[in-house]
């Protein structure tokens, strides 16, 4: 493995992010305190507890998991279609790498991004509410996991994409949707019976979840399924890798 091109691809997106602190950290922390801030003080302060956990402790998990998704696949598939619209992919495929190499570094440039911005994000929680974490390492496991996960899906949509306005299409339209009504600010087993069921069919209920676990110790859905299920769309997404490189899709045209 050529560990010299993936860390000059690693170090050139990482670089990105240096010159873009405003928009790549600044704008989103601040985006997440202001959810703390409605949510968590104004609205939290007037509703009852959710087992033994207030209602703006409650909701950390979800707002980071939702920080996570979003700015994963948002830095994975810039940083992909952005040599595709300049034309400089060519050069990337006509270098001595091969499709792993390509893949690591432009997915760890991005998945990096995404779980320092996630850690801060837990770090501006704590100023607002009094967080407790009862099991830190699946914490960062799962952190880990979910941000090479939609990195991965982000590099995907990036190869996919013929235009910027698509770049945003799943996102906005899917993705956050997705996981607002994934139980990022409240638990399934809130809902009736009926729109409960409906929600399992949604897979950011499973990965809000497991992450609320690892804060809290309760979860509405089983664990291990959680974690199965994080895995089975992380192999499909490398499935789907894969099969562009072998294909050309989009890269070579």
């Amino acid at each position: 493995m050529n560990l010299h091109a993936i860390r000059a691809i690693y170090l050139f997106e990482m670089a990105r992010m240096r010159r873009t602190l405003l928009q790549s950290i600044v704008s989103p922390v601040l985006s997440t305190s202001l959810y703390f801030v409605v949510f968590g003080s104004a609205i939290g302060g007037h509703m009852r507890q959710i087992g033994d956990v207030s209602y703006g402790a409650f909701i950390v998990p979800g707002l980071i998991m939702l920080s996570l998704l979003t700015q994963s696949i948002a830095n994975a598939s810039f940083a992909i279609y952005f040599p595709r619209f300049v034309g400089t992919i060519y050069e990337i495929l006509s270098a001595p790498l091969s499709a792993l190499e390509i893949v690591t570094g432009y997915v760890g440039a991005a998945a990096t991004k995404s779980i320092i911005l996630g850690l801060i994000t837990l770090a501006v929680a704590s100023v607002f509410v009094d967080l407790r974490i009862e099991h830190p390492v699946w914490m960062l496991a799962f952190l880990v996991l979910t941000a090479i996960t939609f990195s991965l899906f982000g590099f995907v949509i990036g190869i996919w994409a013929d235009s910027f306005e698509k770049l945003q299409m799943i996102p906005m339209l899917i993705v956050t949707p997705l996981t607002f009504l994934g139980g990022s600010f409240y638990s399934i087993d809130m809902l009736p019976p009926f729109w409960r069921a409906v929600s399992l069919f949604n897979p950011v209920v499973y990965l809000v979840s497991c992450f609320r676990w690892s804060f809290f110790g309760t979860s509405d859905v089983n664990v291990g399924l959680s974690v199965a299920m994080t895995l089975i769309f992380l192999l499909l997404c490398l499935g789907a890798v894969v099969w562009i490189f072998k294909t050309g899709y989009r890269m070579k045209t």
